[in-house]
C-alpha cells in the first residue's frame, strides 16, 4: 500500500527523447514504458520525422503507447522536464541552445562534453570544441558522483569507461594497486550506433580487434578515476569488437601494493558498493560461470564485478549490458535521482537470456 501512495504523490516528468531513431533512443522509449512517473511526450529524428515508431523501432510496435507514435523534426520540441539527448557524438553541440531554451534538464548521453582538458576535446571530439557549451556539463555516475548534480546539464558516462570505473574504483580508492592499470575491452555491436557500418558477415563468428591504443575512453576513464579516488593513472586502455548485439565484458589488470591482503582487496569491493543497487559484487569467484559474464546482465540495468587475486597480481572484471547500464538505463537512474524519485523506479533489475 505504501509503495501506491509514494508513486501517486511524485511528480510526473515530461520526458523529450532527441535523437530517438537510434539504438540509444530506441532503448530509452523501451524502458521509459514502464516508468511510472514519467511521461514522453516527444520524440525527434530529423532524417525519420513523420514515421512511426513501430516503422523504426519494430521491436517497440507493440507498445500499446507507441503505436501512433511518429517522429518529429527537433525544431518542434515543447517545453518539457527532461530531454535525454541520444544524438550520435558531434550532434549535440550546435543543437543544445535549442534544448537549453525548452528543457529544464539535459541528459547527454553521447561523448560531448563529458571531457575537461581542452587538448583530447580536441582529439577526440573536434565539434564539440568548435562549439562550447554555455554552461559546463556536470560527469555524473549515480554509484560514484557524491553528489547529485543541481545543474541544468548533465553528462552521463560512455560504455566502456564506466564498466571499467566499476572493476577498478574500488582498488584505486582503496590505494590498493600500483597506478600502472591495463584495461581490456570487449563490446558488442550496437557499442557502434545503428549507422556503425560494418556488415553482419564480416562479425559474425569473428573477434577482433576495434582499437589498441588511442581510445577516447581512455582519457574519459583517467579523468574519472582521478576525480573520483585522487589517483592519477598510467593507464592502457584497448578495446575489441564482439560478435553479439549487446553488452560488455571488461578486464583489468594491476598490482597490488606491498603489504596488501586478499582480504583487503575483497573488503574495498564490498564497502565501495553497499547500498548500491545496481552493482553488484560476485562472491569469491571459483569457477567460471562464476565471474561476471554477458548472460547475467543482458537486458537489465546491472553490473557485475568480481576480483581474483594471486600473490600482487589482481584481475578485476565487470559485465554490463552497453544499452542499458552503459546508456539507457544509466541515463534514467540519474533522472529519478535528480527529480527525487526512486532510484531504482522503472528500470529492470533480470537478465533476458537464453
Amino acid at each position: 500500500m505504501a509503495e501506491h501512495i509514494r508513486e501517486a504523490v511524485e511528480p510526473l516528468v515530461r520526458v523529450a527523447v532527441v535523437g530517438a531513431s537510434g539504438y540509444t533512443g530506441g532503448e530509452v522509449i523501451r524502458l521509459l514504458q514502464d516508468h511510472p512517473n514519467a511521461e514522453i511526450v516527444f520524440l525527434s529524428a530529423e532524417r525519420n520525422a513523420g514515421q512511426t515508431v513501430g516503422s523504426v523501432h519494430p521491436w517497440l510496435r507493440n507498445c500499446p503507447r507507441m503505436q501512433k507514435r511518429k517522429f518529429q523534426p527537433l525544431s518542434e520540441l515543447p517545453d518539457v522536464d527532461v530531454a535525454f539527448s541520444c544524438l550520435p557524438t558531434g550532434a549535440l553541440p550546435e543543437r543544445l541552445p535549442l534544448l537549453a531554451e525548452r528543457a529544464k534538464r539535459v541528459l547527454n548521453l553521447a561523448g560531448d562534453f563529458r571531457l575537461r582538458d581542452a587538448g583530447a576535446v580536441e582529439e577526440h571530439y573536434p565539434r564539440t570544441a568548435a562549439h562550447p557549451p554555455s554552461e559546463q556539463f556536470a560527469y555524473y555516475v549515480p554509484e560514484l558522483s557524491p553528489v547529485v548534480p543541481d545543474g541544468r546539464f548533465v553528462s552521463l558516462p560512455g560504455c566502456m569507461a564506466v564498466a571499467s570505473l566499476y572493476a577498478l574504483y574500488p582498488l584505486l580508492a582503496g590505494d590498493l594497486v600500483e597506478p600502472r592499470v591495463i584495461v581490456d575491452a570487449k563490446t558488442g555491436s550496437t557499442g557502434g550506433g545503428r549507422s556503425g557500418g560494418e556488415p553482419p558477415a564480416e562479425r559474425a563468428g569473428n573477434f577482433r580487434v576495434h582499437k589498441l591504443h588511442g581510445h577516447r575512453h581512455a582519457p574519459e576513464l583517467a579523468q574519472a578515476l582521478a576525480e573520483f579516488t585522487g589517483v592519477g593513472l598510467d593507464l592502457q586502455f584497448s578495446a575489441h569488437s564482439l560478435d553479439v548485439p549487446r553488452g560488455i565484458l571488461v578486464t583489468s589488470y594491476s598490482q597490488l601494493r606491498p603489504g596488501v591482503e586478499p582480504i583487503d582487496v575483497k573488503r574495498a569491493y564490498a564497502k565501495a558498493y553497499v547500498g548500491k543497487p545496481f552493482v553488484r559484487v560476485r562472491p569469491a569467484p571459483r569457477a567460471p560461470h562464476d565471474f561476471p559474464m554477458l548472460k547475467a546482465v543482458v537486458g537489465s540495468n546491472i553490473a557485475e564485478v568480481a576480483v581474483s587475486v594471486r600473490g600482487d597480481e589482481c584481475v578485476a572484471v565487470a559485465a554490463i549490458d552497453n544499452l542499458v547500464k552503459g546508456a539507457a538505463g544509466q541515463a534514467i537512474q540519474a533522472m529519478n535521482l535528480l527529480c527525487g524519485l526512486g532510484e531504482g523506479t522503472g528500470l529492470p533489475r533480470t537478465a533476458v537470456a537464453p
